[in-house]
């Protein structure tokens, strides 16, 4: 049996396990309990009442955290010509095409979000076994192949996250930095769980959202009283 450190029991002993905390008071326990060197991020994680391995009960999107994200995040677009100079202009960190491409079959991805223009996704599409494995393979759905790079540039920097059910069910996501305002991260969850909600599959039976729990990156899990979250 593993042997709590006495940091580790002093968090644990801030939460109670088996109380069902309102958003407010668990996002402030939350913050309570981020005590490293470093400013640890604030995570949602959300159990739904879905079976991921059927397609018709697959969640997954993109939504833009109204306060951001808090962390400084790399883009990197695949496309040439106009579309390579507007993609440099709205702030792209790495543009390219062939280059690219060899450039990330050679092991080095310098980039968090990855964007293409359609007519390039007869390259990125050679990296698929690169790129997918780390969410990072540009999809339609989630606005990430797109002639509009300019766009989606900008909202990939300005706070825009993608979520996608795990195979037990569970969402895991950073709503911001616990260096935020209270009422930051609330406005954060709020937008991240009205996502969630509205992207209900139709597959999906019986109650949706079963569990929530909000916690500090080094922190211990506080659970959310889900009759507080919208559309639960």
């Amino acid at each position: 049996m593993t042997k709590l450190t006495k940091k580790a029991k002093t968090l644990a002993a801030a939460v109670n396990r088996d109380k069902l905390y309102g958003i407010n008071e668990a996002i402030a326990l939350a913050k309570a309990n981020a005590t490293s060197k470093f400013d640890e991020t604030i995570e949602v994680a959300m159990n739904l009442g879905v079976d991921p391995r059927h397609a018709d009960q697959m969640v997954r999107g993109v939504v833009t955290l109204p306060k951001g994200t808090g962390k400084t995040v790399r883009v990197g677009v695949f496309a040439k010509g106009a579309k390579a100079d507007e993609a440099r202009e709205a702030g792209a960190d790495v543009v390219g095409a062939e280059d690219l491409m060899e450039i990330v079959q050679g092991g080095t991805i310098d980039f968090d979000r990855c964007i293409a223009t359609p007519d390039m996704m007869g390259v990125v599409g050679r990296l698929g076994k690169v790129l997918g494995p780390k969410g990072l393979m540009p999809n339609p759905k989630l606005g990430t192949v797109t002639m509009n790079v300019a766009e989606a540039v900008k909202a990939a920097k300005g706070g825009q996250i993608e979520y996608r059910v795990e195979k037990a069910g569970i969402i895991h996501s950073g709503i911001g930095k616990a260096s935020f305002a209270a009422e930051d991260l609330r406005a954060n969850f709020d937008a991240l769980v009205d996502a969630i909600v509205k992207a209900k599959p139709s597959g999906a039976k019986g109650k949706y959202v079963r569990k929530v729990a909000i916690s500090s990156t080094m922190g211990a899990g506080v659970r959310i009283d889900t009759a507080e979250v919208a559309g639960a």
